[in-house]
């Protein structure tokens, strides 16, 4: 068994929390708001379900970095620029979705936000693909970030075309 680098394991969660935290600035006012309630769809999950998902779904993105972030390849040269293509594309995924955050909440705009969670879920599944070639386990810990992603984006679109 490998050892953990612990090191390692604490940065990529660091920094996932820290996406969770940005994220959380621009939505926490608006969740509990008359606006929120007022288009909420009949299939949208109590206002407590969501942090509590997140949190998961976060610390399993997170674990998913940390693994790609510390495979191993046939040399320092091929590491580097395997490790540059994890932080791409993984910094594009949270910067997409922070910006979800920013279009729902603070913009107020569903149709916006639509628009934008369907280039998060691609970009959820560029990453999957690439894990997928590299580490495994790492693309199916991201399984159930697609899966709520998706159900996330049918609540928009219920919002957005209703």
């Amino acid at each position: 068994m490998k050892r953990v680098n612990a090191r390692a394991l604490i940065l990529s969660l660091l920094v996932v929390y820290l996406v969770a935290f940005v994220g959380s600035l621009f939505s926490s006012n608006s969740v509990n708001s008359a606006w929120y309630d007022s288009i909420k769809s009949a299939i949208t999950p109590p206002n407590w379900v969501f942090p509590v998902v997140w949190n998961i779904l976060f610390l399993l993105i997170g674990i998913s970095l940390y693994f790609l972030w510390t495979a191993k390849f046939r040399n320092n040269k091929e590491t580097k620029k395997k490790r540059k293509i994890v932080a791409l594309v993984f910094g594009i995924n949270l910067a997409l979705n922070i910006l979800w955050s920013l279009f729902f909440f603070t913009l107020k705009s569903p149709l916006l936000s639509f628009f934008e969670i369907i280039i998060l879920w691609v970009s959820i599944l560029a990453i999957m693909i690439f894990a997928w070639k590299i580490r495994r386990l790492s693309a199916y810990l991201l399984v159930p970030y697609a899966l709520w992603v998706a159900f996330a984006g049918i609540l928009n679109y219920m919002i957005a075309f209703r």
